[in-house]
This record gives C-alpha cells, structure tokens and sequence, in this order.
C-alpha cells in the first residue's frame, strides 16, 4: 500500500485476497468494510503521524457503503480514494472511492463510503478531543 494521491485525496492500493471472494466471484461485501480498513491504516496510522495514536482509541460510530459496480479478484489491488468529508472536535468522517486497478480518477467508481469516526480514551472509556496536531493533519484532507 502506497501514497500516490496529492491535496485533499490519499490513495492507497489495497491487494485483494482469494478469500475476499464470494460464491458469486465478487468482493464479498463484509470484506469490502476489511479493505476499507485496510487502507485507511497506512494514511491515519502511520508510525509519525500527528494521527497514529488514534490506533490506540479511535471507533466506528456509522458507515455507509454503496455498491455501485462489480469488483472481482482480478480487479486488485484495488485503488481505494479517501479524503475527510467533515471536522468536528471529536470525530470526523471519511469519504471513499474505490475502483480497479489501473482505473482513472474520473472513472466511476465501483464502491462509495462514508464513514465517521471518534477519538476515544480507552483508560476512561469516553470519547475525547482530537488535539489540535490531529485536527491539522486530519483538515488537509478536508473537502468543502
């Protein structure tokens, strides 16, 4: 998985595994959230990352996928777009695109995300403030 987007867009290749498949020889739509996951590890948690101790405490509080095309074994690895769609004091929400291999920007993609996320304390059990470090590295990302 690599960085080759600039700005606000962060792009990662996310390789498809013969067990992503399903009976109907497409990504399987549980292990379409796995590669979701998969590629907004390297972009938030990168060791020296203003962002990476959201590893330690950080949760899921909605998703949304949207299954637009077909995506197939032969399709990875996966392009998988991301950008912040909104900022808040303690979450914020991720947008993604995701299309074939090889695939142009401008190609539609097969799969679309939304997906908010929290800083969490783990010792208190609440959520908590993004410090001021992550929220600068998080705006950069930020799509008006």
């Amino acid at each position: 998985m690599t960085y080759v987007g600039e700005g606000t867009t962060y792009r990662v290749s996310v390789p498809v595994r013969w067990s992503d498949m399903d009976v109907f020889h497409h990504i399987n739509h549980a292990r379409m959230v796995t590669l979701l996951e998969e590629a907004r590890i390297p972009w938030l948690l990168a060791p020296g990352r203003p962002t990476a101790n959201l590893g330690r405490g950080a949760v899921v509080v909605e998703m949304t996928v949207r299954y637009r095309g077909q995506l197939r074994h032969v399709d990875g690895p996966l392009a998988v777009d991301m950008w912040v769609e909104k900022l808040r004091s303690a979450d914020w929400t991720i947008g993604y695109e995701v299309r074939p291999n090889g695939a142009d920007i401008t190609t539609k993609p097969s799969v679309t995300a939304s997906m908010q996320l929290a800083a969490f304390d783990l010792d208190t059990q609440r959520l908590r403030r993004l410090t001021p470090e992550e929220r600068d590295f998080l705006s950069q990302y930020l799509r008006a």
